[in-house]
């Protein structure tokens, strides 16, 4: 059963970096570009919890900073990840299911303010300041814009993909027995 998840979860990860780095990043649209790696770490932290959450944030923010067009130190961006996953992965009901749109919705939103905070708050230390030279608030503005407008198509089909995952015949199958 882990090995399916691992596989689904490498495979979407991959796969947003390399839309989000060969599609949505050639856009050119004003402010900030569309985060579809952060909507991915977001529906899987929202089925699998906060510590699956964690990982899969640390390592699509590691593959993202070391992508090619990355202008930005290692780590950086896995950071606000790990961060942003572990706490979308807290939201996840013990009963499994989130049972509205609602409260996902309202994660995919703050997550998108708090990683462009955390992002900048993070080149501050390290002395990137292409945030402040940019304007935090129209980058703030942006990001949460896009990523909600982009959030209904991408992040319930992930949550979909990975709940699928999560029912495996021969796996439940083992565990009985």
């Amino acid at each position: 059963m882990y090995v399916n998840r691992m596989l689904l979860t490498a495979a979407l990860v991959v796969v947003a970096l390399v839309v989000q780095v060969a599609v949505l990043a050639r856009l050119q649209l004003p402010g900030a570009v569309p985060d579809l790696l952060l909507l991915v770490v977001l529906g899987l932290a929202l089925v699998y919890g906060h510590t699956a959450g964690a990982l899969v944030g640390f390592f699509a923010g590691l593959l993202a900073d070391i992508a090619p067009p990355a202008d930005h130190a290692v780590g950086r961006y896995a950071l606000v990840l790990c961060l942003i996953g572990y706490a979308a992965g807290l939201t996840k009901p013990e009963g499994g299911a989130h049972r509205s749109a609602t409260v996902p919705m309202l994660v995919v939103a703050s997550a998108a303010i708090c990683s462009t905070l955390l992002y900048a708050g993070v080149g501050a230390l390290v002395g990137d300041t292409a945030a402040r030279q940019v304007g935090l608030t129209g980058l703030l503005i942006t990001a949460t814009v896009y990523d909600l407008l982009l959030a209904p198509f991408t992040v319930p089909l992930i949550m979909a993909l990975a709940r699928r995952g999560e029912k495996d015949p021969i796996g439940a199958a083992r565990q009985r027995h």
